[in-house]
Formats: structure tokens, sequence, C-alpha cells
């Protein structure tokens, strides 16, 4: 099949990377001339495990291509994918101006039935606003298919290539055939394309996301209590998450969710059922406690240095909201970079791989390490707020001859307690025995 994919952030280059490899020609555009220019010169412009070799074996072979020329995709192509950005408003609902642009754009341009897929996450009654416009700019027959993407980063090519299920909100049965034989090499293991009306696949992604925010949250408030009442956070997790009911996943306590997808969609949720005059109570909870868990690493440290840490240093290990990402969209690592500058500290950072896209939004608030060691120098502290993996058996003795003091505040529950007692550290976690 011919294939448009508008857009090439981390959900359209995927998806467009992805659908090339199953032998489908597709050209993704962008307006955005110096990112064309980079891709069309073979360069990723994300981090994203798996996505190079797709990527370059597909543009060597070529059936992925990159242009800013709207009308050339939109000829060719018969299927034409929107994975634009919808950015919070300040009141907290979706943005869908880059939708509805490139919606009028396209409506001006097709000559002959298409298929346009809303593949960006949108609120409930994105595809029926879509589709005003389309009737308001063309006579041409269009179909509107909502087909939410469940793409984890980090994982996201794995998410593609093998997906769990592959949801798709339509009435058209012309264009149910056309995304079934698109999507069936996908699930030929036996996983499920759901079929459903464009309102339901819409929530569908919406409450598939804030569940798990939800699950997370909930994890966090337990591991808070555990810390009250002296109960161990890992015992209970794997206490519930042997419940077949609940499961194992999305049960670690940490530093709070964040990302391009979560705080968004929960906040998004919200927004919508607001407009429907309906109090969804849990979701406002969720988004109050994660605000107040990105900082709990802060709450820790002032506490244990009673309330004074001006003049003190600290290192930071992780930047990324989540480890195999660049990705530092709301990521609690940027606010406890924040707490800890404004009461006084100073901080020196090591990411693997988000630390170019810290310094161009704070700039030079922090020092940048080369490696995860070189910022331990002269700190009185290490911070862990990310769990790479390259962080998980560290070289003690190295950590011991570098850092001032052995202080860790482990946002991420890292290391086995006992270890740490034995190597004779002040260990404080999440939801875990205070060692001291």
């Amino acid at each position: 099949m011919k294939i448009a994919v508008i857009g090439t952030g981390y959900v359209g280059l995927v998806t467009g990377t992805c659908l090339a490899e199953t032998g489908n020609d597709v050209i993704c555009v962008d307006i955005n001339e110096a990112k064309v220019k980079q891709m069309q010169a073979g360069e990723v412009p994300i981090y994203e495990p798996g996505l190079d070799l797709l990527f370059h074996r597909n543009i060597e072979q070529e059936r992925l291509t990159f242009t800013t020329n709207l009308a050339d995709a939109v000829e060719e192509a018969q299927i034409i994918f929107m994975a634009l950005p919808t950015p919070p408003g300040g009141d907290g609902a979706a943005d869908l101006s880059y939708i509805l642009g490139a919606a009028k754009d396209i409506s001006k341009l097709i000559t002959e039935y298409k298929v346009i897929v809303n593949k960006s996450t949108v609120p409930v009654g994105t595809a029926d606003k879509v589709k005003a416009v389309f009737a308001e700019n063309t006579s041409v027959e269009v179909d509107v298919v909502s087909n939410p993407e469940f793409l984890r980063e980090g994982v996201a090519v794995d998410d593609f290539m093998k997906p769990d299920r592959v949801i798709l909100g339509t009435k058209s049965e012309k264009a149910k055939k056309l995304m079934a034989e698109l999507y069936g090499p996908y699930v030929r293991q036996g996983n499920p394309i759901l079929f459903m009306d464009e309102r339901s696949s819409e929530l569908t992604k919406y409450a598939a996301n804030s569940f798990l925010a939800t699950k997370i949250t909930f994890m966090n408030e337990i591991a808070n209590l555990c810390e009250l009442v002296g109960a161990d956070v890992d015992a209970v997790r794997r206490g519930i998450g042997s419940d077949e009911r609940i499961g194992k996943r999305f049960l670690f306590p940490g530093v709070g969710y964040g990302g391009s997808c979560f705080p968004k969609d929960v906040q998004a949720l919200v927004k919508s059922s607001d407009d429907y005059a309906y109090d969804f109570q849990i979701l406002k909870s969720v988004m109050e406690v994660n605000e107040k868990q990105k900082t709990v690493l802060v709450d820790k440290v002032l506490k244990y240095y009673k309330g004074d840490i001006k003049g003190k240093h600290f290192a930071l290990w992780g930047l990324a909201f989540k480890p195999e990402t660049d990705d530092i969209r709301e990521a609690p690592a940027l606010y406890i970079i924040d707490e800890l500058v404004k009461n006084g500290a100073t901080v020196s950072v090591f990411d693997p791989e988000a630390m170019a896209n810290v310094k161009n939004v704070i700039g030079d608030k922090v020092s940048y390490a080369k490696n995860q060691y070189e910022a331990l120098e002269g700190a009185d502290a290490l911070l862990i707020a990310t769990e790479w993996s390259v962080f998980r058996n560290p070289d003690f003795d190295k950590i011991d001859n570098i850092l001032k003091n052995k202080i860790v505040f482990d946002g991420r529950n890292l290391y086995d307690l006992q270890k740490m007692i034995d190597l004779g550290y002040y260990y404080n976690s999440i939801g875990r025995k205070l060692i001291d």
C-alpha cells in the first residue's frame, strides 16, 4: 500500500518506519525542513532502541522517504495517517489545532477516495470534527478512522510490530477492509484487531493510559504509607502482584510518572469529563498525588539535612522520564533539579541519552558529567531519578572513593537493602526500610 504519515515525532516516525518494514511505500511529511533534511541524510532524530536498523533498511530499499511537500504525499497515498501533537492547553484540554489544520490542508488537495487516520491521542469527538472539516472543504469521499497508538517509549518498535491489539474506530466497511489488510501482517500470531465506533476508540486510549497512571499512583501511595507504618513495599508489591486480577506490571513505586502521554492524557480526560459535567474524582486525585510524588526525593533530602541544603552539592543519575528514551517531557528529574536549586544547592547530572535535551531546556542550571562517576565528584550525596540499566550494578568501590559521603537517595529502588547495609551507606529509597 501507499501510505502518507503527517508528522515525524515519536509516534509518526515509528509508525512510518514500521509500516515500511512490511513492504508498504511510506512517505513521511514534516514542516521542519532541517529535520526532514536530517532524516533524508539517514539520521534518526530521536533515540528509540531498534528504530535505527529499520529506518536505514527501509530508506536503502526506497520504501521510506521524507518530504516537506504535503501535496506530493497526499496525491500518492491511499491511507493518510495524522500523527500530530495534541499539547494540553491552559485549561487541560488537548489542543486540536495541528490536527484540524492538517485536515483542512489535506481536504483541499485530495482528488479521490482516501482513508484519513487519526493516530494522535485525541479527545472523544475528534473524528467527528475532522469529518466536518472535510465535508466543508471537499466533495471527495473520505473515511476518517480513529486508530490510537499504544507505543511505549523504549520498546515502541516491538509494540508496533507485535501489538497486543489494534484498535480501529470506524463504521465504514470500505475503511475496515483497507485497515484490516494494512494491519494483517502485525497480528499473525492471533492478537486481535478490534473494530468499534470512533468515539469508543478515542476513549479507549485515554482510559488505558489513565488506568495505568492510576495504578502507578496507587502504588506510590502504598509506598508512602509503608514508610510510615514500617512495612516493606517490595513485599507488598509481590503480594498483590501475584493476584492475577491485579497483575505484576506498573506496581513499582518511584518518583511519579512523566513523559509525553500519561500527564497530558489524564489531564485531558479530566477536562473532557468536566465538559460533560462529570466529576472524575479518582483522576483528579491521581494528578494531585503525582505532582507531589515528583519531589518526594527532595523532601527526603531536606529532612536529612534538617531543612538546610544551601551550599550542598548533589549528583543526580537519570534525567529521562524513563529508561531507554531521551524524552524529558514532565520528567521527575527536572522537578527535582528545580527544587534543589531553589533551596540553594548545586547539581551535577548524568543520563546516557537525555542530557542534550535537558541542556536545551534548562541550560547551565546544572553541570553535565561525561559519565555517572564524574557526576559524583565533590557531591555530598547521590540521587537517582531514572532506572537506567547502567545504574543498576555500579562499582561501589569507585563510588566510595569519589562521593564525599556514603549517602544515596534512590527514587527507583535499584539496590538491595542488605547490600547497602553491608556497604555502610545511608540509603533512603521509596517505601522501604530506611538504612541509617
